[in-house]
């Protein structure tokens, strides 16, 4: 029998340790998906429960009293059904999508879809069955399933933090691809992915941090001189590569997935083909092949129900601030004399230039059409001006531009004219519906950063809207502006 010779002792430990992390991450994987259903499964069975007890305790509706024995059996059978749906929406696919607002969206709609089922039989039973503690059931399951996904999202960040179920990855790209690649990786601790370093040929690049996206600047990861070797992708442990430039030539890609490969290390890479943002695309992976499927634009009836929407929560915003708005303008004009609101010229829905309302935050000698302060200690901004931009109260008198018709609550935020007019074909595409007050970039870290400088926010909320989208970019515009960033 011949004999196998190990010409490189280091090699083989290295393909040795490589199949034993990914069969390790491969079994937690499991583990966390198991889990995850099995929380999912007790915080809507604790929510239907915690419905069925405000309801035997209060005094709202026609009284009708169930045994805790049913309750516990209809808890749990519909807790089933809920978990089954969440299932079949992709929930428990490894990866988060930008800012985990996606999770939130799914959650609401998810409920939405539930309970409009479970209200539509509760006319067709014979056994007697109260839409009121329905009603409350409604209310607490997205509250607790949101709060036990938030559980489960940084416990699974905390296994990883201890090394459990971890594969190292480097990103090779360090542009708006690799970061963005980045932030995905560490955003979705389910997928087990830690990105360790991005590797960039640009030389002058090494030695910066990248930040994930998010409401503050939390995790980074360095960047590395290139070019990727095997050599360099050993040293950092790496059991997979990402090569997040979607430019790279067919030649250079095989030169990296051969240094990939020397190395006993996986290659992904982000593929070059694109569509415009008035399409939704999604991607098939059929044998290998990366098939790109393109969706036809959002049906009017969204675009209606939005605006019925934004009229509805403007009209409902202004009556319930107005005392606020008293109180603010007498503050803004005791520590700065001049105009209560700060009005400037906008391009908004198809190119149509509109006055936009804020309430000042700045000296009234500043020019209208500057760029707007990058730091907190701006001098052009006066204290009360800081209060009213971190907390994001500045934006509140839009609600008039809602009510107009020219914003609505949630879209890309509308830009300065000699901005627009800078705009390539890639940019206008911001142009196609209409501006909003919050968005994805306002909950994002790179809020500090020009609104045109990272229009892949925009692009990703076109692609994606949708009125639950939209309901979830609300709440967690409430709880940004809560923690006061």
């Amino acid at each position: 029998m011949a004999s196998t010779r190990v010409t490189n002792p280091a090699a083989s430990c290295q393909v040795v340790t490589t199949h034993e992390v990914r069969r390790t991450r491969g079994r937690f994987e499991a583990t966390v998906s198991i889990f995850e259903r099995t929380a999912d499964l007790f915080a809507v069975m604790a929510a239907t429960l915690l419905g069925y007890s405000v309801y035997e305790l209060s005094q709202i509706g026609k009284r009708l009293h169930y045994s805790a024995s049913t309750a516990v059996l209809v808890s749990f059978v519909f807790s089933v059904v809920f978990v089954f749906m969440l299932d079949r929406d992709g929930a428990y696919k490894p990866a988060n999508s930008l800012l985990r607002i996606r999770e939130t969206e799914r959650i609401l709609r998810v409920s939405t879809q539930a309970f409009g089922v479970v209200f539509a039989v509760t006319f067709f039973l014979v056994y007697p069955f109260s839409r009121w503690m329905v009603a409350l059931v409604a209310v607490f399951v997205p509250l607790l399933l949101a709060l036990e996904k938030q559980m489960v999202f940084l416990l699974v960040r905390h296994l990883h933090t201890r090394g459990y179920g971890v594969q190292n990855v480097l990103v090779y790209g360090a542009g708006l691809t690799g970061r963005r690649v980045f932030s995905a990786l560490v955003r979705s601790p389910k997928l087990g992915l830690k990105p360790v370093a991005i590797v960039d040929d640009d030389r002058k690049l090494a030695g910066q941090e990248i930040y994930e996206y998010g409401y503050r600047h939390t995790r980074s990861v360095p960047v590395v001189a290139g070019p990727l070797t095997a050599g360099l992708i050993r040293q950092w442990g790496a059991s997979l590569v990402v090569v997040a430039v979607p430019s790279l030539s067919r030649r250079r890609l095989n030169e990296t997935a051969s240094e990939a490969f020397a190395a006993h290390s996986n290659v992904a890479f982000v593929p070059q083909l694109s569509y415009g943002s008035e399409t939704s695309t999604d991607y098939l992976d059929i044998d290998g092949v990366l098939i790109a499927s393109l969706g036809s634009p959002l049906p009017k009836n969204y675009e209606t129900a939005k605006r019925i929407f934004d009229f509805g929560a403007a009209l409902s915003l202004l009556v319930f601030t107005a005392p606020l708005w008293v109180f603010l303008a007498r503050l803004i004009i005791w520590e700065s004399p001049g105009p209560v609101f700060f009005r400037q010229l906008r391009v908004g829905y198809r190119g149509k230039a509109f006055e936009l309302y804020k309430f000042r935050s700045m000296r009234a000698d500043v020019p209208k059409y500057d760029f707007h302060p990058t730091r907190a200690d701006d001098p052009r901004v006066t204290r009360v001006g800081r209060w009213l931009r971190r907390t994001s109260i500045d934006e509140l008198p839009q609600i008039i531009n809602v009510l107009k018709g020219e914003m609505s609550l949630v879209g890309p935020r509308p830009e300065m004219p000699f901005i627009v007019e800078s705009y390539n074909t890639y940019h206008r595409q911001r142009l196609n519906i209409t501006p909003g007050l919050t968005g994805l970039w306002q909950l994002s870290a790179d809020r500090a950063f020009l609104i045109h400088e990272n229009i892949h926010y925009d692009l990703y909320y076109i692609q994606h809207r949708n009125f639950f989208m939209d309901l979830a970019i609300l709440l967690h515009t409430v709880v940004f502006a809560m923690q006061g960033a």
